[in-house]
């Protein structure tokens, strides 16, 4: 379990996990797997019966679920599930071919990219790359000098005669580095941390609690690790002892997939097919969200809001209503506040002629004092306890009426709050922020018979799921706003980060959190701009907004206001600017969108992404590249000053000056507050487009190329009419520009010492358009 310091209060209401069993003095408790025979071979892997240390037998099997991943599963019959599969199922595997070999004391499963190699007695474990490199090999187990076990190898635990948790372990070099897990606040490098899957209403964003947990992990060596289960898995990433890497699943099996690379992106892609592909958000997703904060709201004040968004020329495309479009005290029945909001009908009208949509915040409690409340009771739509008796929860910790949770493994209650929905999408609304949903207590029932230790992670899925479903129904996308999530998240996309406090650690632990996210297959991530708790001060509103800008997703979002014109007219055009610079990058943002969309990896990528190779790209947490072409550097204190890390396998170009960097380096870098520190690929060709205030319907039109660095260079740009293919040679003084597809580009510019004199685009010469600069002078 976290450790939660004394008298510091967390929660008046506890949503966590059951401690798993301490043993008794003395009590071994631990039956692992000694030897092993093969029952039988097919053409995708082996079934093998376990010997364990107690003179138990059990079930194994070793197979390929795909080229370059290999499933291994232990159990008791191997037709055994994850308890939490009875409410979804969250890997979908297809048996892949395999080269099975039985010979020597070993079996062998070749999956192409992988081979698992078993030795049978004593047992033996390790996954080998195609070349014969070591990726992993099991912990046979260690002892202390007075016989005490040190770590859990393959097999099970007892307590009181009872079984109580699955398990497995791996050797791990010293210098190993491991990421993922989900959204974890914590630094990137897992090491010496002890990550549990299980999703926390986590109070910010500056502990080990996490909204979104993902049982996978990606290792330097040039692997990763899928654990099967939706229950609240414990990884032990060699903190108990630094040689091992634990897995403690309290299931029915063990089900766990080694996934081979060799980069991260390649770990991705199979994690992916496993998993599901990420949802890729419509395109109007990618401009600014602006919200009303968390206070009392009303008509007249959202359209007053939108008229100065415009009048000021704030990029916008978004205006997100938060809790207070219903009756405080009857959150969430999903009714309008008529006495606040009397034509709710002409208000959404009004503003979907100014160009903006609508987002409004809904979570899956009830307050008892909601007029539907004893309806919805009577019906069974909520949650029970063991007696029965509906589960009724301090879900807001004190702060507001105590609630009910809508039971989504129910479905007469789904058609019921899926009914709630379905009027407002018809009204005009055009997404929901889906908040909470960490709230499910362990010892709650539900409808399908499931405990709430069983349902509780998944329980987030099954929410978005259904809110995803009814918006795809009738305003023709899939896309929300999600706080929490599990394994096969990123079929819900946007998530955000929670409420993390509006302070400058506060920010450095947020892009923590989404490098990690990232990196555990979920690219479309944003944060609450400006911090969530609290009023930020004019220089961290503004290096907030700088970094929101250079997200995956922006939202502007507080318990105050984070309205630009709200803050100093400094603070303002600084923060309006970074919006602007959003905007005009457009074309470049959709377009590594769309990969993240096809292939799993994120928008907002840790270096190691793609220099797995250089091995400071592991541990550097507190930057990013957008995209592969752009380096953003968040500046973390009022100072103003930072440290850059520049990846190896290229050149950096400051976006601002110009300036040629060599990779591999460090810089100390004083940042002026009207910019952040931005660094360009020597080479890189982005598309950038006129300012504008709205995300523009159809194909982008009008686009300027910049060449940065006026040499050689390759682009891939989406757009709804298809993928176009852009290229630059430099021929001596002459940079030849082709464009093989629909891309409307216009213009070239060129960045860098060696200008050159002449550009032809498509053969015919154009002007060497001046830089205009994404800066304000």
């Amino acid at each position: 379990m976290p450790y939660r310091p004394p008298l510091v209060p967390y929660e008046t209401f506890v949503a966590d996990p059951p401690e798993l069993p301490a043993r008794a003095p003395g009590e071994q408790g631990a039956a692992v797997v000694t030897r092993a025979e093969v029952v039988g071979t097919d053409p995708h892997g082996v079934t093998l019966a376990a010997t364990t240390d107690d003179g138990a037998t059990l079930a194994a099997r070793v197979e390929s679920a795909g080229d370059g991943i290999i499933r291994v599963r232990l159990a008791e019959d191997l037709a055994a599930r994850s308890r939490s599969a009875r409410a979804l199922t969250l890997v979908h595997p297809q048996p892949g071919p395999a080269r099975v070999s039985v010979g020597g004391g070993y079996v062998r499963v070749d999956a192409g990219g992988v081979l698992a190699e078993i030795r049978l007695d004593p047992w033996g474990l390790r996954f080998l790359a195609p070349d014969g490199r070591l990726l992993l090999a099991a912990d046979p187990g260690t002892h202390d000098i007075s016989g005490r076990r040190r770590t859990l190898p393959l097999g099970r635990s007892y307590a009181a005669g009872a079984p109580v948790a699955w398990h497995e372990s791996f050797t791990a070099p010293g210098d190993e580095r491991f990421v993922g897990f989900g959204e974890k606040f914590t630094p990137l490098d897992k090491r010496g941390q002890r990550p549990l899957m299980w999703n926390f209403d986590a109070f910010g964003g500056e502990s080990d609690r996490s909204h979104k947990n993902v049982p996978f992990y990606l290792s330097d060596r040039g692997y990763g690790v899928l654990v099967d289960s939706g229950l609240p898995v414990q990884f032990d990433v060699c903190a108990a002892t630094h040689s091992s890497v634990q897995l403690l699943v309290p299931d029915d099996l063990l089900d766990y997939y080694v996934l081979a690379g060799p980069t991260p992106a390649e770990v991705l892609d199979r994690f992916d097919r496993l998993t599901g592909r990420p949802y890729l958000p419509p395109r109007w997703a990618f401009g600014a969200w602006i919200s009303s904060g968390f206070f009392p709201d009303s008509q007249q004040r959202v359209l007053e809001r939108a008229r100065l968004i415009r009048e000021r020329d704030i990029p916008c495309d978004v205006l997100h209503l938060d809790c207070y479009w219903q009756v405080a005290g009857n959150w969430s029945d999903l009714r309008w506040d008529e006495e606040a909001f009397p034509d709710p009908a002409g208000m959404l009208k009004t503003l979907s002629e100014q160009g903006f949509r609508v987002c409004l915040w809904m979570n899956p409690y009830l307050m008892t004092g909601s007029p539907l409340y004893a309806e919805a009771e009577a019906a069974g739509y909520f949650l029970r306890r063991a007696d029965g008796s509906t589960y009724v929860a301090d879900t807001w910790h004190g702060s507001y009426p105590v609630c009910a949770i809508v039971d989504l493994t129910n479905p007469a209650a789904v058609r019921w709050f899926t009914g709630l929905l379905r009027p407002l999408l018809e009204q005009g609304v055009a997404v929901f922020k889906t908040d909470f949903a960490e709230g499910v207590p362990a010892d709650a029932v539900a409808h399908n018979g499931m405990t709430g230790v069983e349902l509780h992670n998944v329980y987030a899925l099954l929410f978005n799921d259904v809110v995803a479903r009814v918006t795809e129904e009738v305003a023709g996308h899939r896309t929300v706003w999600a706080r929490s999530s599990y394994l096969g998240g990123q079929r819900h996309s946007a998530q955000w980060s929670g409420d993390v406090n509006a302070t400058w650690p506060g920010m450095a632990s947020t892009l923590r959190g989404g490098l990690s996210h990232g990196l555990s297959g979920v690219p479309f991530w944003s944060h609450d701009t400006g911090g969530f708790h609290g009023t930020p001060e004019p220089d961290l509103y503004v290096r907030w907004t700088q970094f929101g800008a250079l997200s995956p997703l922006v939202r502007l979002h507080g318990t105050t206001s984070r309205l630009p014109w709200d803050f100093p007219p400094e603070a303002e055009r600084h923060a309006v600017a970074a919006l602007r610079l959003r905007y005009r990058l457009l074309p470049y943002l959709w377009s590594a969108a769309v990969v993240a969309a096809r292939t799993g990896t994120p928008m907002l990528r840790a270096l190691l992404l793609d220099t797995p190779e250089d091995p400071t790209a592991w541990t550097v947490d507190l930057q990013y590249r957008l995209g592969t072409d752009l380096l953003v550097a968040p500046v973390l204190d009022p100072s103003g000053r930072r440290d850059v890390y520049l990846p190896t396998g290229a050149d950096w170009l400051d976006a601002a000056t110009g300036q040629r960097h060599p990779g591999g380096r460090h810089l100390r870098v004083d940042v002026p507050i009207d910019r952040l520190p931005l660094y360009v690929r020597h080479g890189a060709l982005i598309p950038v487009l006129p300012p504008a205030g709205t995300v523009a319907e159809g194909p982008f039109r009008d686009v300027t190329l910049v060449s940065w660095g006026g040499v050689d260079g390759r682009a891939v740009v989406s757009d709804e009419g298809g993928d176009t293919l852009v290229t630059a040679v430099r021929d001596g003084d002459t940079v030849r520009v082709r464009v093989d597809g629909p891309l409307d580009v216009r213009r070239v510019s060129v960045v860098g010492a060696d200008t050159p004199r002449r550009v032809l685009l498509d053969g015919s010469p154009v002007p060497v358009t001046p830089f205009d600069g994404w800066f304000p002078a």
